[in-house]
């Protein structure tokens, strides 16, 4: 996979605090999974404040994307082989 920014995404929530993230996608999502600031989706790494929350829709990824000088955005991109990393990973919430 190559950068988040050309991938084919969609912007769910942006220029938001990232606790606004983490409550969007806690309160949107059913399954939801909790990672540590520098676990890899795609080629990137998550930054922020932990916990992040990464959550899980069909094939897509629902996950908070810091962009420097931008602020914090909440994005969807499908990714089933990450979903599957992920899942065999972590526990879901």
């Amino acid at each position: 996979m190559g950068c988040i920014e050309l991938m084919d995404y969609k912007i769910l929530q942006s220029r938001v605090s990232f606790k606004e993230c983490r409550e969007f996608i806690r309160g949107n999502y059913k399954e939801v999974y909790e990672v540590e600031p520098g676990y890899q989706l795609f080629d990137a790494y998550l930054i922020g404040n932990p916990p992040i929350f990464v959550g899980v829709d069909g094939d897509d990824l629902i996950f908070p994307y810091v962009k420097p000088c931008h602020g914090a955005f909440v994005l969807k991109i499908k990714g089933p082989d990450v979903i599957e990393r992920l899942r065999r990973e972590r526990k879901a919430k």
